[in-house]
């Protein structure tokens, strides 16, 4: 089996690697091995999620290169995901997989059909494409195999028409459903969007214009928080997400200019400002401090308002909670502490081991950590004396583990996709330069 040489980079510890086992261990058992689907959530007959989906394929190398899977059965899993959505039906009829080179947000995990009548989505499908894009960069041998792994790829990727989902102002609609067109919300304001943005300048067929990037990031907003100055989002994983896949160490656009940092700084910052606020805790919520953090889109024991300890406390499910002016209700999200490892492994680590030796949310289950957990809900009917532990897994948590994790001990996930030609061009489109990408063109192919 070929080594990539990525892989002789320094170790960083058994905690790191332990870590990975369990996380893409999701992807090994909760994956449909007859369509590559991989389900959203560990819940009785829940569908796949595209962004799931997209992380798996990211995410096999690394397991390639680990340890966890060998090549033969990478190369087989992938093949089989990138022929589904190569053969799944597109069109405007209200069941199909994808319209104009999209994906539905949730696809249903034995026939890959839409489920729940839900949204064309714009970053799911460009989580998808990521994924896609970072196999065909791994399997790069001249075999017939990982030459249709490339190719298909390039072809899904290449098929998606970014300039049908523009609205007027130039930004990017976060989604279309067949019933009733355009959802009116658009990307805007710093978040995850940074990759989706990336990947829709540097498609070779069907690009958007730079025009649309310099539309986004005219609605960011700097703040400071805690005497930090930085590129404000609440939700601690829209500062991780893109970063998976693309390496932002020295490199700026126009806005990161002004501003004299890159993103990687800028989400360095966002992991500090996270802790402060824990520590700061204004609200009082049991169990926050200097190693109790992780303020993120997750799930939640919610929607409930309860009387505790003297204090009438609203709590949420599934929210897109923040700091320091987001939502927050007590529920942390450790997968969250996980990705922020390459940003500010000073703070993340001593906060991972609170989470695993002191509270114990990680070892006595089959995949790590459970997507969130809340200490101020404690002792409720029906729940574990002394905190409230989500009941589910999601592979939209679990996949940035592995890769964050990986990016942090080698930087393979971000070698491979400084090598891919979309995110390169992407990132030229959008005003990048400097670092790593002044060299670039010279290569991909």
């Amino acid at each position: 089996m070929r080594s990539h040489p990525l892989s002789q980079s320094r170790e960083a510890g058994p905690l790191l690697q332990h870590l990975q086992n369990k996380a893409f261990a999701y992807f090994q058992y909760e994956t449909n091995l007859q369509n590559g689907l991989v389900s959203d959530k560990t819940a009785p007959d829940w569908p796949a999620s595209i962004a799931a989906t997209g992380l798996a394929l990211s995410c096999y190398p690394v397991a390639v290169e680990r340890g966890l899977l060998g090549r033969d059965a990478a190369i087989k899993r992938t093949l089989t995901t990138l022929r589904f959505f190569r053969d799944s039906p597109q069109g405007e009829q209200p069941d199909a997989s994808g319209y104009r080179g999209f994906y539905y947000h949730f696809l249903d995990m034995r026939s890959g059909r839409r489920a729940w009548q839900c949204e064309l989505s714009t970053v799911d499908s460009a989580l998808l494409f990521a994924g896609m894009l970072a196999a065909a960069a791994y399997f790069d041998e001249d075999t017939a195999e990982q030459k249709e792994i490339r190719d298909t790829a390039n072809f899904l990727y290449q098929r998606a028409e970014w300039p049908w989902a523009q609205a007027a102002d130039g930004t990017l609609g976060h989604g279309w459903h067949p019933e009733s067109g355009f959802i009116p919300h658009r990307w805007q304001g710093y978040d995850e969007g940074l990759l989706l943005y990336v990947l829709a300048l540097g498609s070779p067929t069907h690009p958007l214009p730079p025009s649309a990037y310099a539309a986004w990031s005219s609605t960011y907003e700097w703040k400071r928080c805690y005497d930090i100055d930085y590129l404000y989002c609440a939700p601690l994983f829209t500062h991780q997400l893109s970063q998976a896949w693309i390496d932002f160490r020295g490199i700026r656009d126009a806005f990161m200019r002004d501003k004299g940092i890159d993103y990687f700084e800028n989400s360095r910052r966002a992991t500090q400002v996270q802790q402060r606020y824990a520590i700061d805790n204004p609200l009082g919520f049991k169990g926050y401090g200097e190693h109790c953090w992780g303020i993120t889109a997750c799930d939640g024991p919610g929607p409930a308002t309860l009387k505790i300890d003297g204090i009438e406390r609203q709590f949420h499910d599934y929210v897109g909670r923040g700091a320091p002016y987001g939502i927050d209700d007590g529920t942390l999200a450790p997968w969250a502490v996980v990705a922020s490892l390459p940003f500010a492994p000073e703070i993340v680590l001593p906060t991972l081991h609170h989470f695993i030796d002191m509270l114990q949310l990680h070892d006595a289950h089959p995949y790590g950590f459970r997507a969130s957990f809340n200490q101020t809900w404690a002792d409720q009917p029906g729940q574990s004396p002394g905190c409230w532990v989500s009941p589910y897994f999601f592979g939209l948590n679990l996949g940035p583990i592995v890769l964050m994790v990986e990016n942090h001990r080698s930087g393979m996930p971000w070698q491979l996709m400084r090598g891919c030609r979309a995110i390169v061009d992407g990132l030229r489109r959008a005003g990048f330069d400097g670092g790593w990408l002044d060299a670039a063109n010279k290569q991909v192919s």
